[in-house]
């Protein structure tokens, strides 16, 4: 492009640029509280709500078996359930064997699944979905319920696998625990 030719670009594009791109409108506070839902390894930000083993059963059967198949034992997609902490770089990642923080699942279920609805779930359904998941990988037991106050001190198997990027947001480890 000619210098000229360069010079008028800029001189009719200019005023169109100087009040910005004009993308979109902005945000307000309580928009963007309905997505500020992340919850911290330590438990931060779980919401109110319960749920138990018995009432994510017909959860998972209803809108989880189809990708992870029957009892998360895999499917389309991953295997949820499965074996004690991986050793080697090619076995199948589980809640048992790879997750280091019970509250990382809670989180994980209720931003993304199921997949072709993020965010459909209620937190109860997310809760009994969680304590499904745990207490068929055995970290549980099936009458145990899970809330906010007893979903963090969930002892994971591969808690200890990780380093983590911030230490002060980690719960209590196991020479710490609570």
């Amino acid at each position: 492009m000619s210098m000229p030719r360069l010079l008028a670009l800029l001189v009719v594009c200019t005023p169109a640029f100087g009040a910005g791109p004009n993308l979109g409108t902005p945000i307000s506070p309580a928009e963007l509280a309905a997505w500020n839902i992340f919850v911290l390894p330590d438990g931060t930000g779980l919401p109110r709500g319960s749920g138990t083993f018995a009432q994510g059963a017909p959860i998972f059967a209803q809108k989880c078996a189809l990708c992870h198949g029957d009892q998360g034992k895999g499917g389309i997609s991953a295997a949820l359930v499965g074996s004690p902490p991986i050793k080697s770089l090619d076995a199948t990642k589980t809640i048992a064997n790879f997750w280091p923080y019970s509250t990382t699942i809670f989180d994980f279920i209720r931003r993304s699944m199921p997949w072709q609805q993020p965010r459909s779930l209620t937190d109860e359904e997310v809760y009994a979905l969680t304590a499904y998941l745990l207490a068929l990988n055995k970290i549980i037991g099936e009458q145990d319920v899970m809330n906010a106050q007893t979903l963090p001190k969930v002892k994971m198997p591969n808690r200890n696998g990780f380093i983590p990027r911030f230490p002060d947001k980690m719960p209590p480890g196991p020479e710490r625990d609570l």
